[in-house]
């Protein structure tokens, strides 16, 4: 759905699969600058919303998906993932619990299959699941704590998911910031995005969803087995790397650009952005096997990496807390 924001003034829409909404209103790193002041909102209204309901939700979500959630707190907001029977991530769920109801964000374009899947997985308990994305709209800010978020809107961590009818109203009188402001702020905090640091293949181990979206102590779930398997004895094959582009090149390497070392491919960038203060910086996922300290090469820019995903994952190894990053 095309946000009414695309035409404010100056507004220039971002790149598929974002392009409903605005990259940037002419001063991307001012627009950075502000979003972390908690002076600004991030239009993520192209992202799609699911409302689950019923007495038997938590559970139910519980049973089928990687994070812990049968004793999820009201207000408390977390993610988890839908694997296949390999244990190869297949969506991937932002959400809160109101008391009575489950509101989850997810990737546009997914919640179709999405509600699909949990529609066919109902049986006879007392759930009932809704594609909401035509009444809420998402949008992001620094600190979502600070304000006073209008009626009917729901709180999902930093995310309010707002009616849409409100979305040209400016949450809390805030400026807008453009999803490139929020990309480079994601990025630099190492969060990898499904469909971006995500392909087929990939497993949770592999771009550092283990303990944020991934409990590993809770009932058995599609999937479990390869975590488990993983966890206990071997490592993933590849691992998520933050990168600091050469800033002498003009563009940035996109979306699925082969990284290369010694001359042989190792991996793909994931995203990559402008920040305000680190320059151009990417994510993207490599073989386990590369070095750390090797220098790589991002399409037709040098790279160095600072692991994410350390190359010993697995095997009961945790990923240390300093390098989890989140953008407050």
């Amino acid at each position: 759905m095309r946000s009414p924001l695309l035409d404010t003034p100056g507004a220039v829409a971002a790149e598929t699969p974002d392009a409903d909404v605005a990259g940037h209103y002419g001063d991307p790193f001012a627009e950075q600058r502000a979003f972390l002041a908690g002076e600004a909102l991030v239009d993520r209204s192209n992202r799609e919303v699911v409302r689950i309901s019923g007495a038997d939700r938590l559970s139910w979500l519980n049973s089928l998906s990687s994070q812990k959630l049968d004793d999820l707190k009201p207000g408390q907001a977390t993610q988890t993932l839908l694997l296949d029977a390999q244990g190869r991530v297949e969506h991937h769920l932002t959400l809160v619990d109101d008391g009575e109801v489950v509101w989850a964000h997810v990737e546009p374009g997914t919640s179709a299959g999405l509600v699909a899947f949990l529609d066919k997985m109902r049986f006879m308990l007392r759930v009932e699941v809704t594609d909401v994305t035509s009444d809420y709209a998402v949008v992001s800010v620094a600190d979502a704590g600070r304000l006073t978020p209008p009626q009917g809107a729901i709180l999902v961590g930093d995310d309010v998911l707002l009616p849409r009818d409100q979305l040209t109203e400016r949450l809390g009188g805030l400026w807008l910031a453009g999803l490139w402001a929020y990309e480079a702020l994601r990025i630099e905090g190492h969060r990898p995005r499904l469909g971006f640091e995500t392909d087929h293949k990939t497993i949770p181990h592999e771009v550092g969803w283990i303990g944020t979206a991934l409990h590993l102590n809770k009932g058995c779930y599609k999937g479990q087995e390869t975590v488990a398997r993983v966890h206990n004895l071997g490592h993933p094959p590849r691992r998520l790397v933050f990168l600091h582009l050469d800033g002498s090149a003009d563009t940035l390497p996109g979306h699925g650009v082969p990284v290369v070392h010694e001359g042989a491919e190792v991996g793909f960038v994931g995203s990559s952005a402008r920040h305000h203060e680190l320059g151009p910086i990417a994510l993207a996922v490599v073989k386990r096997t590369v070095p750390v300290d090797a220098t790589l090469q991002a399409g037709e820019v040098a790279a160095s990496q600072e692991v994410v995903v350390p190359p010993d994952a697995g095997r009961n190894v945790q990923i240390d807390p300093a390098l989890r990053r989140r953008v407050r």
